[in-house]
């Protein structure tokens, strides 16, 4: 007998409860970007390789290591996307969206990348995505800041703070690398292997790094305040009085980087308290939602100099912390006690009757008719209406089992209705 297969390494099957926490939070985000009027927007979810190598940057991880590429048939090398913001750039140039511009849109869906799995983390992962593309305004990072606390609120997940820092515009920002680099590189033997070969290609990325070997160093850097200039100043500013105004809960990361040179200003994420609940269940993967402003990247691509900012957040991470939840109760079980085909008919057609008024509904049919009815009742449904006949066939009135609140909130009206089902 050949042996069953097994998933993937790094993949997941989402089931049962895990899967309706998955689904709450698709649910939540589609709700909360329709309240933010985010266009809704489905991207391939494979690539041209040189759409990710030129907007993440051949010098990163990702590309150099994460990505799942391959030569389709006709010889092009193709990419599956491991992250939104390149594909969305792309879509954005080749398809002529400028003409909404600025355009607000919000997707999710599936990404790949080859990496260690851990928790909360796999090589086919999941994402909510939100982006703002041609707008250079300050405004435009405070409402994407301020749906993204908006989200992580009606997610229920509670004791989250925005870490917020400020990149600089290009020139703050290009003084700022330049002074990085003569800093790390009169200590260049001190740094880890890592963080030596970061310093030529993308110094920035020391900054984030854990090693002993580096903190000292990054502790004595120059801070990004040194080299703000008068615009980008205001620019910070006024982000953080948006969000002052819009109660949202921050703090200074003045540490908190993107290393490739088109981001630009904004850096964020929403990270858990310590000794909160909600970091006690990521772990060491503690960044629940992140992004920021990338003002250069669709030029990179070949476009006009076009300001963007965005956000984008792991279904899996949230679902964790959103917790198991079970699938809603039904309004209504239809309980068959009986197996004649007028029943199975009229069964059938007040099911249909009921979802199309917005009622959810559910029919046992299987097992002996009292088992029907006791496992309609221990489904936790609303309202239970059995159907049966009598010894010459004929349909018998329906019994109702349900409080009157249960039946006024499912309908009465329609349960009246449904109860002359199969009598005429």
């Amino acid at each position: 007998m050949s042996k069953t297969p097994q998933a993937i390494r790094g993949t997941q099957d989402i089931f049962g409860p895990e899967a309706e926490s998955f689904a709450f939070v698709v649910e939540t985000f589609e709700r909360v970007r329709k309240l933010y009027r985010f266009r809704r927007a489905e991207m391939p979810v494979f690539e041209k390789t040189e759409v990710f190598a030129r907007s993440i940057g051949e010098t990163t991880d990702i590309v150099s290591k994460e990505m799942y590429s391959f030569e389709d048939r006709g010889g092009e090398s193709l990419t599956l996307r491991p992250e939104f913001t390149a594909g969305i750039s792309r879509a954005f140039l080749s398809n002529g969206w400028q003409q909404f511009a600025p355009l607000k849109l919000a997707t999710h869906g599936p990404l790949f990348r080859y990496e260690r799995p851990q928790k909360g983390r796999y090589r086919q992962f999941h994402q909510i995505d939100a982006e703002i593309i041609d707008a250079g305004e300050p405004l435009a990072d405070v409402e994407l800041l301020t749906m993204a606390d908006q989200l992580l609120k009606e997610l229920g997940i509670q004791d989250v703070t925005l870490h917020l820092n400020t990149l600089g515009d290009a020139e703050s920002r290009e003084n700022w690398r330049a002074a990085l680099v003569d800093h790390f590189r009169a200590v260049k033997d001190e740094l880890s292997e890592e963080s030596q070969d970061r310093l030529e290609k993308n110094p920035l990325r020391i900054l984030d790094s854990k090693d002993p070997r580096d903190r000292r160093h990054v502790e004595e850097a120059l801070d990004i305040d040194d080299f703000l200039s008068e615009a980008a100043l205001d620019f910070f500013a006024k982000v953080t009085a948006g969000l002052d105004a819009a109660e949202v809960k921050w703090t200074r990361a003045p540490n908190l980087v993107r290393g490739l040179d088109y981001y630009r200003h904004t850096a964020f994420e929403f990270i858990p308290d310590e000794g909160s609940e909600a970091a006690a269940r990521l772990g060491s993967q503690s960044t629940i939602l992140g992004g920021g402003r990338y003002d250069g990247l669709i030029e990179s691509l070949g476009g006009a100099p076009t300001p963007a900012v965005g956000w984008a957040a792991g279904i899996e991470r949230l679902a964790m912390l959103v917790g198991e939840r079970d699938m809603p109760s039904a309004d209504l079980a239809i309980v068959i006690e009986g197996d004649s085909d007028q029943l199975h008919a009229s069964a059938a057609r007040l099911a249909m009757m009921a979802r199309g008024h917005g009622i959810s509904a559910e029919s046992f049919a299987t097992g002996s008719p009292r088992k029907r009815f006791d496992k309609a009742v221990k489904s936790g449904a609303r309202v239970v209406m059995a159907f049966s006949e009598d010894d010459d066939g004929r349909m018998q009135p329906p019994r109702l089992k349900g409080s009157d609140e249960d039946i006024a909130a499912v309908g009465s009206a329609f349960l009246e209705f449904a109860k002359n089902i199969g009598q005429d």
